[in-house]
Parts: C-alpha cells; sequence; structure tokens
C-alpha cells in the first residue's frame, strides 16, 4: 500500500503555468509601459537655481542622455562638488557692498574709496602726486572775458594773490592771446563762444568741483580795481560775517541803478540802505537789504553750493538772481552786505552785448537786453510757482511772497 503524499508539498501543473503567464506578462506591460513616456529632459524641468548654480544643464543632457534619471542626478551632484572645488573660495564667501549714504552712483563702493569732491588745482605729469602743489590756492575767482578787455583783466588779475586760482571764461573763441601776459600761463582757460559767465557757472562751478575754495569770486570783466585789494577784502568779509557780498561801487560808475550797491564813505561795510518811495515792502528785503548785483559778486563755500543750485540751465544772464540769493543764507538781513572799504568801478562796458545777433532791424545789444527781461520774469515766475507749490503740499502759509 503506497504512502499517501501531502497536497501542500506538491506543486499542480496549472499554478506552475500561471505564474510563468504572470511573470511574462508583467515583463511586457512593464517595456511597453516604459516606451509610452517621453525622455525625461532636466532642461525642462522647474528646477531651483541654488540645486544647479552656474550648470549648463543643456550640456548636461546631451553628454548624459544614456543614463537614467537616478544616474544623471548622480552625475550632476558629482558636476556641482567639482565646480565649487575650481572656483576661488570668495565666489561664494563674497560680502557684497551696499551703502545708501553714499553718493547717489556710489552705493557699492567702500566709502574710504569715494573721492565726492574735487578742485581747480594743476597738477604735474610726473614725480610723486603728493608733491605737486608747492601752495594750495584757498579762495577761486572768475572772469567771463573777451580779447578786447585784456588790459583790464590783466589789471584785475594782478590784484589777487598766489591765494587765489583763476580762471578765465572766454567768450569770444581767443584763448593763446593771453600768452602774452605771465599770469595766464597759471590760469585755467575755457572758452565757448556767445556764453554768459551764468552758463559757464552751472556747468564747470559744480559745488563739488570747487569745494576746497573758501570764498568764490564771480565777476564781470569791465571793473575798475583801483582801490581793491583781495586779501583786504576777504578780511573785511570775515569781520562781518558776510556769506554773500560785493565790493562797494564807486559813485562815478557807470548804470548804478540800486542805492544798496553804492560806496559809502568812512565805514568798512553796510548791509542795508533807504531807497525810492515804494521799492521796498519790507526793511530786511530787497533791494533795502540782502541784496547785492551780480557783477561782481562774492559766495562763501557754503552759500555758493545753494545758489548753484537755484541758477537755472536756461536762463543764461542770470537776471533776478540778486533779488532771490537771500534764500541762501539766513538771516539774509545779516549774511549779505556791501563791502565799502574795498570798493571799485563799474565801468559799463557793453562786450558781450555786442556778442548777441542784429535781427528785426534791432541792434545786437538790443536783442541781447530784450532777452535779460524776459529771463528776468521768466526766473521770478518759476521761483513764485515752486515756493507756491511747496507750501501747498505741506499745507503751510508762507510768512514772505517772493519779492520782486
Amino acid at each position: 500500500m503506497g504512502v499517501p503524499l501531502r497536497s501542500g508539498n506538491v506543486r499542480k501543473p496549472n499554478e506552475t503555468m500561471r505564474l510563468i503567464i504572470t511573470t511574462f506578462a508583467g515583463v511586457i506591460f512593464g517595456f511597453f509601459l516604459g516606451v509610452s513616456f517621453p525622455t525625461l529632459s532636466i532642461t525642462k524641468m522647474n528646477l531651483p537655481s541654488s540645486i544647479f548654480p552656474s550648470i549648463d544643464l543643456t550640456y548636461i543632457e546631451d553628454k548624459y542622455s544614456g543614463l537614467s534619471t537616478e544616474a544623471l542626478f548622480d552625475a550632476l551632484n558629482s558636476l556641482k562638488a567639482n565646480k565649487a572645488l575650481s572656483l576661488p573660495s570668495s565666489k561664494y564667501n563674497e560680502t557684497k557692498i551696499w551703502i545708501p549714504t553714499n553718493p547717489r552712483g556710489a552705493e557699492r563702493l567702500p566709502p574710504g574709496i569715494i573721492a565726492s569732491e574735487s578742485d581747480l588745482y594743476l597738477r604735474r605729469l610726473w614725480g610723486q602726486p603728493s608733491e605737486d602743489l608747492t601752495i594750495k590756492p584757498k579762495y577761486l575767482v572768475t572772469f567771463t572775458v573777451g580779447y578786447n578787455q585784456k588790459n583790464n583783466i590783466d589789471a584785475a588779475v594782478k590784484k589777487f594773490s598766489e591765494n587765489f586760482t583763476i580762471v578765465l571764461f572766454h567768450y569770444d573763441g581767443l584763448t593763446t592771446e593771453w600768452d602774452e601776459f605771465e599770469w595766464s600761463k597759471r590760469a585755467i582757460h575755457v572758452s565757448v563762444q556767445k556764453q554768459t559767465k551764468w552758463w559757464y557757472a552751472k556747468r564747470f562751478l559744480h559745488p563739488d568741483i570747487v569745494a576746497p575754495y573758501d570764498y568764490i569770486f564771480m565777476w564781470d570783466e569791465d571793473l575798475g580795481v583801483e582801490h581793491f585789494d583781495a586779501e583786504e577784502y576777504i578780511k573785511l568779509v570775515r569781520k562781518h560775517g558776510l556769506e554773500i557780498s560785493q565790493p562797494g561801487l564807486d559813485p562815478n560808475s557807470g548804470g548804478l541803478t540800486w542805492a544798496m550797491t553804492r560806496k559809502r564813505d568812512n565805514i568798512e561795510v553796510h548791509k542795508d540802505t533807504e531807497e525810492r518811495p515804494g521799492w521796498c515792502t519790507d526793511p530786511h528785503l530787497p533791494p533795502c537789504a540782502s541784496f547785492v548785483e551780480i557783477m561782481a559778486t562774492v559766495f562763501s563755500r557754503d552759500a555758493w553750493r545753494c545758489v548753484w543750485h537755484m541758477i537755472q540751465n536756461d536762463l543764461v544772464h542770470g537776471w533776478g538772481l540778486d533779488f532771490s540769493l537771500r534764500k541762501c543764507v539766513e538771516p539774509p538781513h545779516e549774511k549779505i552786505g556791501v563791502v565799502d572799504a574795498q570798493w571799485i568801478l563799474h565801468q559799463g562796458v557793453p562786450s558781450l552785448g555786442n556778442q548777441g545777433k542784429a535781427e528785426g532791424g534791432k541792434a545786437p545789444w538790443e536783442g541781447v537786453r530784450e532777452r535779460c527781461r524776459k529771463e528776468w520774469t521768466m526766473f521770478q515766475d518759476r521761483m513764485t510757482n515752486a515756493e507756491k507749490a511747496y507750501f501747498q503740499a505741506m499745507e503751510m502759509v508762507p510768512s514772505n511772497v517772493t519779492a520782486r
């Protein structure tokens, strides 16, 4: 009698066949499933740049297109590690500079390298920079000139010591002709034809350029200086605390318009005057006080920084500025004045006026004078409108309107 077999230990033939069929079906299904998916493209994936910084993914994909996704990511990690090793450590450890208080445009620079101001000192092309200057002028004087006034300018320049940088603005285009004067070789010459001193000032005397100078003299070319000494003038300006000033005008001066600028005898300085009835709405306002003319004005460094910003680019004659200079100092009736002990003669030579153009039957100087008057009105309107807009924006009531 045979021994019976246990059913659990013997696999039936139909079960074996079922296993074979299932395995084969799985392989076939896997094959079709794999080919039905598109190729994985790293370049089309939205991955953070921090994961793969500065890596050309297109190059990676082409080179490793035959690898599996896992192998591809392993390759990327390897490249990332190698790239990090090949770059200088400062690439990743660099501390970027951004200083909002630096001058505009220089926020990325360390403060120690910034040179925000310049000067008009003449320097050599050789040697040590620290040895270039045997003297640093403390003051600046500018003349807007034509060659016809060369003798007058020669006399004027000789009234200014080596403490002054001398600048000539040439409105007639003649510059080398001035070499007949020895002082011309140490002067700075700027030549643009048919331009005024305020046009030059706005473009060449930016406050950051003239910052080293304690005082800036902005003078016309037709001034007699027989009774003037620049060093003595500055002593009086300092003594009386004047930020904006001019020498007194000799009573014999041509075109003497304002009582304020007329020289007085037996005093050093005056800061106010009495004008014709109705000319002054307030004894502390122009033209009775806080007022000098623009023919021979002298500015302190701080006052010039303000005045420069008030000069309009397109209003080249400067008419109207004299009535608004007071806005740049406080209190103006104490900081603006006329130096009587050092006086000049205004000769009234209309040389710049002759640089105009004859139009409509008018002489060249007539067209220039008409432009001057128009600019005065335009400047007053701009100042009035600017102040009005400011006070309205601040919801304030101004204590004084702009004096005219």
